[in-house]
């Protein structure tokens, strides 16, 4: 049986993002200095690194990076940096949705409760949220072919859960949790925002009256 450390590495070479949420035990490892220098002493035999989002010690999630980049490693950063932006419409349409449904000031972020089947009543009463969840689970990385809410919703939730960005923690209740991906995501969205003057969060609020991008 692996120790806390050995499943840490394991997780975060898997490319997992270790938080409060999804990882408790592990998040509180690496959460002490001396637990997370360990584990960095042991990836830079590999070339790999703990970071974090935001780049702060003090950060709440943390995942595998890449402490120096040659060739090889750029490749491989570059096709992961390409996924996320090629999933960040039908992501962000999404994010927006949730929020509007819910009625919430703020983004879902690690630890956000939703439930499904709330959260499903109030699309299948509201036109213009039936059709935002229509388009987004036609999107490519949902790959929905129904027409009908209930099976969209449950596909976009279970591709959430398959990419990381959701938790289910008792398959018997339909509740889901954010995860420390969703900080990531956010992190993404402002570093391309920002370099590329997009104003993403602004056409985010009005995804509802077109696309994205």
């Amino acid at each position: 049986m692996l120790s806390i450390k050995g499943n840490v590495i394991e997780s975060l070479l898997q490319g997992t993002f270790i938080c409060r949420t999804s990882n408790e035990e592990g998040w509180r490892f690496l959460k002490n200095p001396a637990n997370r220098e360990q584990v960095d002493d042991y990836l830079s035999t590999l070339n790999r690194v703990v970071a974090t989002v935001g780049g702060t010690a003090d950060a709440d999630v943390f995942f595998c990076g890449y402490r120096q980049l040659g060739d090889t490693e750029r490749r491989i950063v570059s096709q992961q940096f390409r996924d996320i932006c090629n999933a960040l419409t039908p992501l962000a349409e999404w994010l927006v949705l949730v929020q509007e449904a819910s009625a919430q000031d703020a983004p879902l972020t690690e630890g956000s409760p939703i439930r499904l089947n709330e959260l499903q009543s109030i699309v299948e009463d509201t036109p213009a949220f039936r059709e935002q969840l229509n388009r987004i689970s036609h999107y490519a990385l949902f790959r929905s072919t129904s027409s009908n809410v209930d099976a969209q919703i449950k596909q976009v939730f279970k591709k959430l859960c398959e990419l990381g960005y959701l938790l289910r923690p008792n398959p018997d209740k339909q509740i889901f949790l954010g995860t420390g991906k969703l900080d990531y995501l956010y992190e993404v969205i402002r570093f391309i925002d920002e370099a590329e003057g997009l104003a993403l969060e602004d056409r985010a609020e009005a995804s509802s009256q077109g696309n994205l991008i």
